[in-house]
């Protein structure tokens, strides 16, 4: 089994129904849901294809890893 990541998502309550997300760690990440458990499921995608995007168009010779401790 991969790696666990975690994300952080914005959730707001569209005035009209519904929810709007958006990742916090990752900005181009956004999606929205009729309730909270369908946003956190279009979160989970958007997040998914966020970061396949990323890996395809960054060669891992152009990547550093910075590490910030908590």
């Amino acid at each position: 089994m991969g790696e666990e990541r975690k994300f952080t998502v914005r959730a707001t309550k569209d005035p009209t129904g519904g929810y709007s997300g958006r990742c916090l760690e990752l900005p181009a990440a956004i999606s929205e849901g009729e309730t909270i458990e369908e946003l956190m499921a279009n979160m989970k995608e958007v997040i998914q294809l966020v970061l396949e995007s990323i890996e395809k168009d960054c060669p891992p010779d152009e990547k550093i890893v910075v590490t910030i401790p908590t």
